[in-house]
């Protein structure tokens, strides 16, 4: 066992969320140590396609989280040392409506959106070959959101540790979140020894819950559970991230039972990755042969080329779940010095940044860019723990 030591903050987690957290937290000055059970990025963070968007947000807190997570992701791009080693790309976003009726409701989100300060514009269906020339012919029309973007995920986490400097401690389970007489969380204890700090972030992602519960509380993050195809190398056929326009319901959509919708978007290293697949089966890691069928099928019905593509590999993921679909973020006021930066569902890539910041902030005192109120930890009815 190594001997404890001390800085100002230890961040449980190693995923985007949490890369993020560190990397903010030392811009900020604290004295940051970074843990995780395995590699950076060894969760769901791995298992993700990069995606920085907008465009399945509509107006509420959680567009707000978007829009200064995407201002903050522009920045980490133009800086020197991450512009390309991020793979940050800032393709856009073209959302689609086989039908009148979709379009027009599409377009009724869509001026929501832009109400909040959304770059939302409208396409009709004799333009969107002008935007993607592979498109199945016969759609009603689409919008195009110009500031969705990508990340390379797995990569974008690594660089953002580096960045920060921290002390990063991976292959450490942390056991038990340390507390002082009067509750108060004073560092965690893992298989390999103690980490002190008057500062806890829960960035634990899809196992978020587990990590609250080491600090007696209860926090409702479920995993859902999804699939993604991944293409042969092509050149760019694909220049935008485009689905369809149900994606946004199934995103929002309180059902356990499995859904898709074609989300298909080409990447700067050659292949295309086709999604996406949402179903709550707990941690089961089973190969599901109907999710990938449909998954092909929605595909192809976008972007008919498909057909003739070889599809290589598929790879699944576990989305931190919550049930009102905003993540935790922020002190949680049953265990002082506990914090949480987890349950952003499918969304956690592009709102790292954002929450990372924001989280910064708070553990400096400082007064947060965004209310915090509707991302409480404690918001939910407390289980037995």
């Amino acid at each position: 066992m190594s001997k404890p030591f001390t800085c100002d903050v230890v961040v449980v987690g190693a995923g985007m969320v949490g890369a993020a957290c560190t990397l903010y937290a030392a811009r900020a000055g604290l004295d940051v140590a970074l843990v995780d059970r395995g590699p950076v990025a060894g969760g769901t963070t791995g298992a993700g396609e990069g995606n920085l968007l907008v465009s399945d947000k509509e107006p509420g807190p959680e567009l707000d989280l978007a829009l200064l997570s995407g201002r903050l992701w522009v920045d980490l791009a133009e800086a020197t040392e991450l512009a390309s080693a991020i793979e940050y790309e800032a393709k856009g976003g073209v959302v689609v409506a086989a039908t009148p009726e979709g379009l027009t409701a599409l377009e009724t989100f869509a001026a929501g959106q832009r109400a909040a300060g959304v770059a939302a514009v409208p396409v009709a269906a004799d333009r969107l070959h002008d935007l993607e020339p592979q498109l199945a012919p016969g759609l009603a029309g689409a919008v195009h959101y110009p500031q969705d973007a990508q990340v390379m995920p797995a990569l974008a986490a690594a660089h953002l540790v580096r960045a920060s400097g921290a002390r990063l401690l991976t292959g450490r389970t942390v056991t038990e979140v340390l507390r002082t007489a009067d509750g108060s969380a004073r560092g965690v204890r893992t298989d390999r020894g103690e980490i002190h700090a008057p500062a806890v972030v829960n960035a634990a992602g899809t196992w978020g819950s587990a990590v609250a519960a080491l600090a007696g509380v209860s926090l409702p993050v479920l995993p859902r559970r999804g699939f993604v195809l991944v293409t042969e190398p092509l050149p760019r056929l694909v220049r935008h991230k485009v689905y369809a326009a149900d994606y946004v319901a199934d995103v929002a959509s309180d059902s356990a039972a499995l859904q898709t919708s074609p989300v298909v978007e080409g990447t700067a290293a050659g292949p295309i990755l086709i999604g996406a697949s949402r179903e709550r089966v707990g941690f089961d890691r089973s190969f599901s042969l109907p999710a990938l069928r449909e998954l092909a099928a929605g595909a192809t019905r976008l972007f008919p080329f498909l057909s003739g593509v070889r599809a290589l590999r598929t790879y699944l993921g576990f989305r931190p779940y919550m049930p009102d679909h905003l993540p935790a973020i922020g002190p949680d006021p049953r265990v002082p010095g506990l914090f949480h930066a987890c349950g952003h569902e499918g969304a956690g890539i592009g709102l790292a940044t954002g929450t990372g910041h924001l989280l910064a902030q708070i553990l400096t005192g400082r007064t947060p860019d965004l209310d915090l109120a509707p991302f409480r930890p404690d918001r939910f009815p407390q289980e037995a723990v």
